[in-house]
């Protein structure tokens, strides 16, 4: 087991905050709350996909908060998705931090012929975060796709 110092009260205010934030965004995406989704973040914000987690150019960049809305609408090309959060880092840096996230995301779709197929996507997030008027925002997320599995699913 690690031993920790002591943390203020605002320290642990703006990790609470900072987690609440992350869980927020996967509630949104299974909620398909675009719009919920996309206040989580800065006007100024930068959003990278990387479908390869080990390549070194996004395969999408996106600038600017209203530019997110077509990521999270594609999510209603599913029929279900179903995000787990998993463990977190984060380092503060007063108004600002950073971290990595873990997220196990489950797709639900149907094909042409209604068979029902499920793909898995094990995400992590690397985060840059900052505090706007008491609340802490993405100011630029990271989204790195470490492995998918797409197979038929039954129930």
């Amino acid at each position: 087991m690690s031993s920790h110092d002591p943390i203020s009260p605002q320290e642990a205010a703006d990790r609470l905050a900072i987690r609440e934030l992350i869980d927020a965004y996967a509630h949104c995406a299974d909620r398909r709350d675009a719009k919920g989704q996309m206040a989580l973040f800065t006007e100024d914000t930068r959003f990278l996909v990387f479908m390869d987690a080990t390549a070194a150019d996004p395969t999408q960049e996106l600038h600017g908060r209203e530019a997110l809305a077509p990521v999270f609408d594609n999510l209603n090309t599913y029929k279900a998705t179903t995000h787990f959060n998993g463990q977190s880092t984060v380092i503060l840096d007063g108004d600002r931090a950073s971290g990595e996230s873990y997220c196990l995301a489950h797709h639900i779709s149907y094909g042409a012929d209604a068979e029902r197929t499920i793909m898995i996507a094990s995400i992590r997030y690397l985060d840059h975060f900052a505090k706007r008027e008491g609340e802490w925002l993405f100011a630029e997320r990271r989204l790195m796709v470490d492995w998918t599995e797409t197979r038929p699913s039954t129930a």
